[in-house]
C-alpha cells in the first residue's frame, strides 16, 4: 500500500499553514512546505512564514534551505521533499507554490537541459510581458501553464525550448497524493491578506528588506524574490498581495489533478477554513 500524503494547498493568507498544524497534531503528522519564497533563508515577514511559536512543535521541511542569492530550482525543490516524504511516517505537504506542488506529485518533467549563461543574459533584458508573448508563440501549451508573472520560470522555459523544441507537458498525477484544497470566498480572502500585511509592517518588514539589501541582495534579485517593492507601503503590498493570490488560484483552477491515466480526475476538495471537523474526515 502506497504511503499517505496529504497535500494541503490554497492561496496566500488563507489559513493553510494553520491548518497544516491543527492536522498534524490530530494525525501524527510532519510538515513539508511547498512555498517558492519560504526555502530562502531570511525571508520570513515578507512571505509570511510561520514561526516557531505557530508550529506548536509539529515539524516542518523545506524551510530556510537555500541562499536568497542564488536561484533554487523546482528540480532542487523535489529533491529534498521527496527525502523528507521517505522519511516522515504522515507527511503534510502545504503551500500555494502550484510549481512546486505538481513536480512533487509527478506532474511536471524535468528535461536535463543545462542553463545556457548566454542566453539567459539576453532574455533578461526582455519585459515579462514580451518574454510571455515569445513563449505563446513558440509553445502555446506552455503558455497557459506557466505564470506570465514569473520571470524566472519563464526565462527557463524558453531556454529549454531553444533546446529540445518545446517544454515536456505535465506529467500524470500519481495515485498516492490526495489533495485537500482550502476554498475560501474572495471577499474573506481579501480581509485576510489586509490583515495580514499590516501585520507585516507592524513586525518589521522595512527592516527585514532593508537587512537583505545590506546583505548584498539587489533589488532586481528581491523583485525576483517576490518583492516587487523594495520600498513598500501598505497600500501597494495589500494590491500586490491580492494580484499574487488571484495568481495561485488561477493555477490552481487551471491545472486539476487527473488519474494516472490522464482522464480527468476526481475535483480537488474546497473547504472554508472553519470546516474543520469535515477537514478532518476528509484527511483521516
Amino acid at each position: 500500500m502506497n504511503k499517505k500524503v496529504l497535500v494541503i494547498l490554497g492561496p496566500t493568507a488563507s489559513g493553510k499553514s494553520e491548518l497544516a498544524v491543527r492536522l498534524a497534531k490530530k494525525l501524527n503528522g510532519e510538515i513539508i512546505s511547498a512555498d517558492s519564497r519560504q526555502v530562502y533563508k531570511g525571508l520570513d515577514i515578507g512571505t509570511g512564514k510561520i514561526t516557531k511559536k505557530e508550529m506548536r512543535g509539529i515539524p516542518h521541511h523545506l524551510l530556510d534551505v537555500a541562499d536568497p542569492k542564488k536561484q533554487f530550482s523546482v528540480a532542487q525543490y523535489k529533491k529534498l521533499a521527496e527525502e523528507k516524504i521517505k522519511e516522515i511516517d504522515f507527511p503534510i505537504v502545504v503551500g500555494g507554490t502550484g510549481f512546486y506542488i505538481d513536480a512533487l506529485t509527478g506532474r511536471v518533467n524535468f528535461p536535463e537541459v543545462p542553463p545556457n549563461k548566454l542566453l539567459r543574459n539576453k532574455l533578461n533584458k526582455l519585459s515579462k510581458e514580451k518574454l510571455f508573448k515569445i513563449l505563446k508563440k513558440k509553445d502555446p501549451r506552455r503558455a497557459k501553464e506557466i505564470d506570465p508573472h514569473n520571470k524566472v520560470r519563464l526565462v527557463r522555459a524558453l531556454e529549454i525550448i531553444a533546446k529540445i523544441g518545446s517544454v515536456p507537458p505535465l506529467g500524470n498525477l500519481v495515485s498516492k497524493w490526495e489533495f485537500i484544497y482550502i476554498g475560501i470566498k474572495p471577499e474573506d480572502l481579501d480581509k485576510r491578506i489586509e490583515k495580514r500585511v499590516k501585520k507585516m509592517f507592524r513586525q518589521g518588514l522595512l527592516k527585514e528588506i532593508k537587512k537583505l539589501k545590506r546583505s548584498g541582495i539587489s533589488n532586481k534579485r528581491l523583485k525576483e524574490l517576490g518583492f516587487e517593492y523594495w520600498n513598500p507601503t501598505e497600500e501597494n503590498l495589500i494590491r500586490n498581495t491580492r494580484r499574487y493570490a488571484k495568481r495561485q488560484m488561477t493555477w490552481f483552477k487551471r491545472n486539476p489533478p487527473e488519474r494516472p491515466s490522464g482522464r480527468a480526475g476526481k475535483k480537488i476538495r474546497w473547504f472554508k477554513p472553519t470546516q474543520q471537523k469535515e477537514i478532518e474526515k476528509y484527511a483521516s
